[in-house]
């Protein structure tokens, strides 16, 4: 079949990448890195290449394992590993990067940062019901209709990020808080500064989230032109190349901060809070103004991102729901949630992100070395099948303690300690991970070598 192709420009590969940025790029992203700039200190650098991995390599590999494979979306890269799997897998991880944790998240971290501290805990309720009414209204406006995602996000509400972001990374680097390379050190970090970073990165959700976006990206290039799923493909790569480059400049700028701030400000209890004192260190009360605007903007395209590739994961797969249906219940759970409050929402999906993670990941490069082994199914589920128990067993020791305290919980947990190394460092999963597709590429390559060797005999 011959596909028609317009060829695209540089603007358009700026264009996509802007979208591509502005939703990933949420509050979260903005918090994270200076909560984990202040507890590493002078190792500020190697817990940010840790981070990078996570934070920007694996949504960067994420794209690149769709247009590997020609997938329309996570259900069809998850499929050679089962039909239920995928399924599963799928719904799983619409419901962490829907309604259920990150888009909730959306709401509650920029009222934290910007307005939560100027208004009374009485009133704290009240304030956040109405802003996250007219969060989510807005972002259910926007979200109506796929086709307009990159004029609302691309071309308006990003460059305003950009902007304001640039402000605040100028006035401190001219006027620096503090020397970075001095700074006091926490424990976990004292030797482990890169894989607790490494392990900081689940927190932006951000290779889920490529997983996701990818219907989203592929939908917005075939909009502009482009047909061909080689170009589709190949145009994916390029512009998510430039989107999340530019993230990984401000994560290392957002850590160094963080690290300079502890001159002057003890280690916050969040890096909303602590990005809150250096906006206001910075620039007075025009830098917690500044910073308000820019975690609204921001949160507002990440939540326009995640209600949108949300809707259409599972319209495509249960085509019965319409799309705005969908979209409808996206916006509704995910505004009934963020009531409940940032501190709940980041306390329950944490064992999430560390049961689907590791399960993203393997996902990931399976799917990008897929040619090699020919896209062999019992590799992926070999490999999937050593994964799954450890990543579970990371879950329970990452639950709030209403569930990880529990008898037979520290006893399972004690056992984890024991026989699977890396457990104390919530990567258990690796080595089992590891063995699982060893044992996936044997078998295979075997196969091929008994395969070959019956056609030789017989000819």
């Amino acid at each position: 079949m011959k596909y028609l192709n317009e060829k695209l420009s540089i603007k358009h590969y700026i264009i996509i990448g802007s979208m591509l940025f502005g939703m990933f790029f949420g509050a979260g992203n903005l918090i994270f890195p200076i909560h984990l700039g202040q507890l590493s200190g002078g190792h500020w650098f190697s817990a940010g290449l840790g981070f990078l991995l996570t934070g920007t390599l694996l949504p960067l590999m994420g794209i690149i394992a769709i247009s590997v494979t020609k997938s329309k979306g996570i259900y069809d890269l998850a499929k050679p590993i089962g039909h239920r799997y995928a399924v599963t897998f799928m719904i799983l991880t619409c419901a962490t990067l829907g309604p259920l944790f990150a888009t909730p998240r959306t709401a509650t971290t920029p009222f934290e940062i910007g307005i939560a501290t100027h208004v009374a805990a009485s009133q704290e309720h009240w304030y956040l019901l109405i802003y996250s009414l007219l969060f989510f209204a807005t972002a259910w406006w926007a979200s109506r209709k796929p086709s307009g995602i990159i004029d609302s996000i691309g071309k308006i509400l990003n460059p305003v990020f950009l902007i304001l972001l640039a402000i605040i990374f100028a006035i401190a680097f001219i006027h620096p808080m503090g020397s970075a390379s001095v700074e006091h050190i926490t424990g976990a970090y004292q030797s482990g500064s890169f894989l607790n970073g490494f392990l900081q990165g689940y927190n932006t959700m951000d290779a889920l989230a490529a997983l996701l976006f990818g219907i989203v990206v592929v939908s917005s290039i075939k909009e502009l032109g482009q047909r061909d799923p080689v170009s589709v493909a190949k145009t994916a790569a390029k512009s998510s190349l430039l989107s999340i480059s530019l993230e990984a400049f401000i994560y290392l700028c957002l850590i160094w901060i963080g690290a300079t701030s502890l001159t002057h400000f003890k280690i916050s209890a969040d890096g909303g809070i602590g990005l809150s004192q250096i906006s206001n260190y910075l620039m007075g009360t025009p830098g917690e103004i500044i910073l308000a605007i820019m975690a609204t903007i921001t949160c507002l395209t990440t939540a326009v991102g995640l209600t949108s590739a949300f809707s259409e994961a599972l319209h495509d797969k249960f085509p019965s729901v319409s799309y705005g249906t969908w979209n409808l219940i996206s916006c509704i759970t995910s505004f009934l949630i963020a009531n409940i409050g940032l501190q709940q929402i980041i306390a329950w999906s944490t064992p999430m992100l560390m049961f689907l993670y590791p399960l993203a990941i393997t996902l990931i490069i399976l799917s990008i070395g897929s040619p090699l082994f020919d896209g062999n199914p019992l590799v992926y589920r070999l490999t999937t099948g050593f994964t799954i128990v450890p990543a579970l067993l990371d879950a329970l020791n990452s639950a709030p303690a209403v569930i990880s305290k529990q008898p037979l919980s520290q006893f399972i947990l004690k056992w984890d300690q024991v026989y699977l190394p890396f457990a104390k460092l919530g990567m258990d999963w690796l080595l089992p991970a590891l063995i699982g597709l060893l044992i996936g590429l044997t078998i295979h390559y075997l196969q091929l070598i008994f395969k070959h060797s019956k056609f030789n005999i017989g000819s």
